[in-house]
């Protein structure tokens, strides 16, 4: 199969048999040389073989929005309303952190790990009314363990991701279909709120997000069956149409960060579909790209 974009037309294959009901949050593990990735709907985490798809399963309380990788091999994953250490190898979980608001349509989405070794986490408020305001907002889950709000007013973060030159936080918010950038103090504070990008013209919200070496930033068109590169500027420069309805997220994977591996959709409670590779995870080659290394979590919490 393959797939056009403004200048380049990569080869996209399927990993493995996987089916994910709302795979998200792909991750390449350079040391274990691994892909991990979340089935959040049912709270499965797979482990797998980036040649052949086959791995192992772990799971958690559903639904799970997001997990890092931890320095001492543990994962970093939120769940609806709280941020955990899991040891896949016991299988034990330990609290973090919980977010401040309680509400049926709250939980905790996307996150990352930052440079600093802290995760950084959002929420996502759905089915609100004109002019609500979103409950939740932005999380820091320092080295230390400490758990702390650090933004709000987002309707549903995806994407926190942090430039790998200037050290700018850039998160997308979903629900007005716009990318944001932020300086970020050592202590987690936010400051300089820029517009970085919007989607709206592209017909879809930005969804996950990874950096290329180049400074570029890639992001999923969930509505729109595709992933873009926008520059520094914030003009999209690539678009990558795939064969799937919802492509949810996405990350550079293989020996040489030179592959984009992203994660589909077949149905999330919202969105769904029903094509041969929908639910799938597929690997685009051949892009002319390389990705920015993504830093592992090194949460230390006290006993």
């Amino acid at each position: 199969m393959t797939s056009t974009a403004l200048n380049i037309t990569p080869t996209t294959d399927r990993v493995g048999a996987l089916v994910t009901a709302l795979g998200e949050c792909p991750i390449w593990d350079p040391q274990r040389r691994r892909l991990w990735l979340l089935d959040c709907r049912v709270g499965h985490i797979h482990s797998i073989d980036l040649a052949t798809g086959v791995g192992a399963l772990q799971t958690v309380p559903a639904p799970a929005g997001s997990m890092a990788l931890n320095r001492d091999g543990r994962l970093i994953v939120a769940l609806k309303e709280e941020v955990v250490l899991l040891d896949p190898e016991r299988g034990t979980l330990r609290s973090l952190g919980r977010i401040d608001d309680q509400h049926p349509n709250l939980r905790l989405n996307d996150g990352a790990a930052m440079p600093d070794g802290s995760f950084v986490v959002g929420t996502m408020h759905v089915f609100r009314d004109e002019g609500e305001a979103p409950l939740g907002g932005l999380y820091r889950l320092d080295p230390q363990g400490h758990f702390r709000r650090i933004a709000q007013g987002f309707g549903i973060v995806n994407g926190p991701v942090m430039h790998p030159w200037n050290g700018r936080l850039h998160v997308c918010d979903s629900a007005a279909r716009s990318l944001y950038s932020y300086a970020m103090d050592a202590d987690g504070s936010l400051h300089d709120s820029r517009l970085f990008a919007q989607t709206k013209a592209l017909g879809s919200a930005p969804d996950g997000c990874c950096f290329d070496r180049d400074g570029g930033l890639w992001t999923a068109l969930v509505h729109a069956g595709a992933i873009v590169r926008f520059d520094a500027e914030g003009g999209m420069t690539h678009r990558v149409n795939l064969p799937v309805a919802h492509p949810a997220s996405l990350c550079f994977a293989g020996e040489a960060l030179d592959q984009i591996v992203v994660t589909t959709i077949s149905d999330s409670g919202r969105l769904r579909g029903s094509g041969p590779l929908d639910g799938a995870v597929l690997c685009v080659r051949d892009l002319g790209f390389q990705g920015a290394e993504r830093p592992q979590c090194n949460i230390t919490p006290k006993d």
